[in-house]
This record gives structure tokens, sequence and C-alpha cells, in this order.
């Protein structure tokens, strides 16, 4: 049976069961990713060597003769020939076979012209691997390409990112002074990434929401130097908390592998007492886990659809709930906003899909698409985008998102007074009553 991961940044299909995985998503350093250990050794790779006669190191490789599929398309001779040119005629020397063969490889990767489609050197792979300790030096928040901008998806919960005032759908410009045009997510995770105790400083580009004394909201663009302290980010993924009027809110940070015992457990605690209405809170969930998500929705809606698979344009699988429906009967709001991605939008889409809850906050990521991972012999590895996702209605999300049944927005003016607008609305939903202002 496969599985398959659901980040704003990789969702991964893994079709050998028999192999050992390792899935992360990096907490630590702002990216969002997940990588399998081995898959079986590909064959391909051994079936001829190649050396570089500037530097006397065996590359493992298919020679000049192309996959099957490709002969009468690509004369890979011409790769081979352009190697050789720019091993004999560089003016530096000895060049790094290496380095040349990896860079070949991630432009392959970049060439498909998709975002969440990357190669990975073994040095990254190994550092997703260390990540499955569960605590990792960083700023804590995730990171990603959209529109062809770095941007933050989501600063996780108390973290020095958000203690900093990193906000979802920032921008990143700079990293400390390096550009961000043109980087892939991976460039930029490597230069945020650092050890505890040091500084990174973000340049980033803002939409600030205010509202004058009439209530009508402006919105301005406004660029941010936010230095950022990095430490140790340890992150639980879920969490509830009891409100007035028999409510209780749910905040699911990710979608990790202990992420729907967690909520399990906590409903069995919520569903001891007497409840009147459910908050759960997806906001600033960047994804993780697909059947964590299923699972999860599957509360709501027990074993229907809860998410479609499709591949160039045809329908290929269905993925059902796998909960109790142990909340169906239970008012619901969930809330999102634009740090929700991935498998937060399977779960909000299948319940916005089937009317069992109400959406308040703001539009979704818009993460819609499937990855594969695969680790080649070296240890580095590459991820691919093989496949498309709908709602049960079939939905398509990816770069659209999950728009909200009820828009509220959160302004700059709510953050710095520790208001929270949506959670007051998904309240007054409940409660039939308006939440009381906060004192400030």
């Amino acid at each position: 049976m496969s599985e398959q991961i659901n980040t704003p940044f990789t969702a991964i299909k893994r079709p050998y069961p028999t192999a050992f995985w390792l899935v992360v998503i990096l907490l630590m350093t702002v990216g969002s990713y997940a990588v399998g250990a081995r898959t079986e050794r590909d064959n391909l790779l051994d079936q001829g060597f190649t050396t570089s006669t500037s530097a006397v190191v065996k590359l493992r490789g298919i020679g000049s003769q192309p996959p099957s599929g490709l002969v009468k398309q690509v004369d890979f001779k011409q790769f081979w020939d352009l190697w050789e040119l720019i091993d004999a005629k560089f003016y530096k020397q000895p060049l790094d076979a290496e380095k040349l063969l990896y860079g070949a490889m991630t432009g392959l990767a970049q060439a498909t012209g998709d975002p969440y489609t990357s190669f990975f050197e073994p040095k990254v792979a190994e550092e997703f691997t260390q990540s499955l300790a569960g605590k990792f030096d960083g700023i804590g928040a995730e990171i990603g390409i959209k529109n062809g901008q770095v941007k933050v998806i989501a600063p996780l919960p108390d973290t020095p990112a958000a203690r900093a005032g990193l906000l979802a759908g920032d921008a990143i410009y700079l990293i400390d002074t390096t550009s961000t045009e043109g980087m892939r997510v991976e460039q930029a995770v490597s230069l945020i990434r650092g050890q505890k105790g040091t500084t990174v400083t973000l340049t980033v580009g803002r939409v600030k929401i205010s509202k004058d004394k009439n209530d009508k909201e402006t919105k301005q663009a406004v660029e941010l130097k936010v230095p950022i302290v990095r430490d140790t980010i340890a992150v639980p993924s879920v969490t509830h908390k009891f409100l007035p009027n028999d409510i209780v809110l749910i905040s699911v940070s990710n979608f990790n592998n202990d992420t729907y015992q967690e909520f399990s457990k906590a409903l069995d605690q919520i569903l001891a007492k007497e409840v009147k209405g459910v908050i759960l809170d997806l906001r600033n969930n960047p994804g993780g886990f697909l059947d964590r998500a299923t699972a999860m929705a599957g509360e709501w809606v027990g074993d229907k659809v809860i998410v479609v698979e499709r591949r160039q344009g045809k329908k290929v699988d269905e993925f059902h709930g796998a909960g109790q429906g142990r909340l169906r009967d239970i008012p619901t709001v969930l809330l999102v906003n634009q740090g929700s991605a991935s498998a937060a939008e399977i779960v909000a889409g299948a319940l916005q899909d089937y009317q069992v809850a109400t959406i308040v906050g703001a539009t979704t990521f818009g993460k819609g698409s499937i990855q594969d991972y695969t680790e080649l012999v070296d240890g580095a590895g590459v991820k691919i985008t093989v496949a498309e996702w709908l709602t049960p209605n079939e939905r398509f999300i990816n770069d659209v998102g999950i728009d909200p049944d009820v828009v509220v927005e959160i302004t700059e003016e709510d953050y710095a007074t520790a208001r929270d607008p949506q959670l007051d609305k998904a309240v007054e939903i409940l409660t039939g009553k308006t939440a009381a202002p906060k004192s400030n």
C-alpha cells in the first residue's frame, strides 16, 4: 500500500512499501520537505562508468546511452561532448567531476519548470534524515516558492520566526545579503539554516493591512529587515483547550507521524465532556502525511472520499476517510490562512465539500500536487511531481487554494495587540454571540 506525504513543497508517494523510508518535515530551518530513505537500488546507474581526465573520480552513469524512450528524441552524446569540452578547456583546473555531475542533475530537475521537482545532493538528503530526531536548530518556519518567489508559508508557533514577527505570506527578497531571485527552496533553506545562537537577517516584502476609524480596509506594500536568532525547534503537533460556552479549540500545527494518534487522544479527553462546538485551527499548518489527514477528516465524514488523485488529466485513485466519525454531529468551524497548505488543504476541502464545517479565515496556500521521492545509489535523491489532487467534489486546488466560507483578515494592529478576529468569528458562528473586544 502506498503512502503519500503532502507539504507545500513535498508531497511524496512511496511506491516501495518494503523499503525502509525516512520522512521528515524540516521545522528547523524554514524548509518544508519530506524525504524517503533508500528505495531499491537503481541498476541503471551501474551500467557504465565515465572518468574525468582532470579529476580522478569515477562517475556512475549510463555513459552516452540515453533511456530507451529517448533514443530518437535526444542525442545524449552531445552531453558528454560538452562535458569533455569543459573538462579540456576550462581555465581553472582541476575540475570537480562530482560537482559537475550534481550540477547537471540539478539543472535536469529544474528544466521541468515545476517548483516541486528537485534534485538533492547527498549532504542535503542526509540532513533531512538526521532531522528525524525531532529537535532542530533553525528559525522555525516553513518556506517555499510561489509564483517564482521565495515566500514564508508559515512561521511555527512559539519559535524564533514567530517571535521576530515573520508572517505567513512574507516574500523573502534577501537572506542576509544574498538575493533570492531565481533561488530554489533547497538553496534558501541551506542559507537560512544555522547553529543555535547565530543570527540570520531576512529582508521581506509584506502586504500591510490596516483599518481606519470607519472600518475601511487599506493595503500597503512594505519592505522590512527581520533579524532572527536561531534556536532549537520542537513544536507539538496537536494541542487543545476548552473555551467558554462548551466550545473546544483544537490546534494542529502539521500532519506528522504522530499527529493522528495525538488527535485521537485529544478527542478521548474532549468527548468525555459535554462539547457543543469544535474549532479546528489549521492556520499556518504546512501539511504532512496524507493518511494522517484523511484519518482526521474521517472523524467528521467517516469513510467518504477525502481526496481524489489525478494524473495526466485522468482520475486514478480516491482516498477515503479512516476516522471513526466521532465529530460528525458536533457543529464545527475550521480556521485557515495563507499558511495552510497541502494536507491541511485536503482536510479543509473535504469538510467544506461535505458541508460539515464552516471555513473561516483567508484563502489557503494552494499546494495540490504529489511528489515521488527516490534515493539514488550515492545517497543523493530526486523528488518528482507525479500527480495532482482534488477535493471530493473534484475542485482543483494547486495555485488556487481553498476559499473560506467567511473571509476574515488579520491586520497588523491585530497582531500587535494579540487580537484574533478569525477565532472571534468562529466563536460567534458557534454561539450566535459576538465576541467581546479584548482590552488593550
